[in-house]
């Protein structure tokens, strides 16, 4: 990273983390205990929260203040949202996936690009799927 802090990166402690998100430490351990916002832990079992999670805190605060959405529902809605997540990043790898090229060698070796749903001819030679790429 350039300088920059992950946004994921556990720095606040839990008091911390209660102040910037405009809440009392209390309410931070109940989210936890419910699941609805885990921080991760330090060695001795400290939570530390990212800057994620308290913008969590917020988004959590604002659906029960301004939304007025119990914490079942938030729980239930910050799980559609991280079902949500890993779809698009399903999605966002078939599609990575399927952007594969289809060339086809004849017998002399001449080597053509087939367009989209097009098959080779018969004619003894070589078909190659090239695939660019891909890091999950």
């Amino acid at each position: 990273m350039s300088g920059q802090l992950d946004d994921d990166a556990p720095i606040y402690v839990i008091s911390v983390a209660a102040q910037l998100a405009g809440m009392h430490p209390q309410t931070l351990r109940q989210y936890d205990r419910l699941g609805i916002v885990s921080p991760q832990r330090a060695r001795g079992r400290g939570r530390r929260y990212s800057r994620r999670d308290v913008e969590s805190l917020r988004e959590v605060q604002r659906l029960s203040q301004d939304e007025g959405i119990n914490l079942a529902g938030i729980r239930r809605i910050i799980e559609l949202e991280r079902e949500l997540d890993r779809a698009r990043a399903e999605l966002e790898r078939l599609r990575a996936i399927t952007t594969a090229r289809v060339f086809a060698a004849d017998r002399s070796g001449e080597v053509s690009e087939l367009p989209p749903g097009r098959r080779p001819r018969r004619t003894g030679g070589a078909l190659v799927i090239w695939r660019p790429q891909h890091r999950p």
